[in-house]
């Protein structure tokens, strides 16, 4: 069996902040709303930057860069990825619909499509929704969503941090995609 080395921090082929931004993007948004916890919000951004998420909007109580807490797991990816402050998450879902943008709330629910599931159309930009830390997606925007998108789990929580979730999601659809 052959060894592997681990490779140097210089042999990653970063994207410089210009590189990233001129980079053609996944069509994926993913909406954070009412995230308390700045370490996740931070984490998000990680995730969003290394999937070429074309941009992550903050919904209400989300709070925005620049913080300290958020910049500590962020590690720059608040200067390559786009990101904006929406105050209302439902009429953001609104607007995005009214853009042909399919809406994906990822929450427990009735007739919920469980992720391995789910075959994202070619061709279509997709928002991804990603609920509070204690009380999920608000139901008035997991009513309004074209689809609802479960994480199978099999343990006895049925509970995954809500950075854990982006990851997991995001790297699902980006394969698809």
């Amino acid at each position: 069996m052959e060894k592997s080395r681990k490779l140097k921090n210089s042999e990653l082929n970063r994207k410089t902040v210009e590189e990233f931004k001129a980079s053609k993007k996944t069509p994926l948004l993913i909406i954070l709303d009412n995230i308390r916890s700045l370490n996740n919000i931070g984490s998000v951004f990680r995730t969003a930057d290394a999937f070429l998420v074309e941009k992550i909007y903050l919904c209400g109580i989300t709070a925005t860069p620049p913080h300290k807490d958020i910049q500590k797991t962020a590690l720059g990816a608040t200067d390559t990825v786009d990101w904006e402050h929406k105050k209302d998450t439902l009429e953001l879902v609104e607007n995005l619909k009214a853009q042909q943008v399919k809406i994906l709330s990822i929450e427990q629910a009735e007739n919920a499509t469980m992720l391995h599931d789910f075959t994202p159309e070619p061709n279509q930009k997709y928002a991804i929704i990603f609920g509070n830390e204690v009380k999920g997606v608000q139901q008035e925007v997991v009513s309004e969503s074209d689809t609802v998108i479960e994480i199978p789990q099999h343990g006895s929580k049925h509970s995954l941090n809500i950075s854990v979730s982006v990851g997991v999601v995001t790297w699902d659809l980006f394969n698809k995609l």
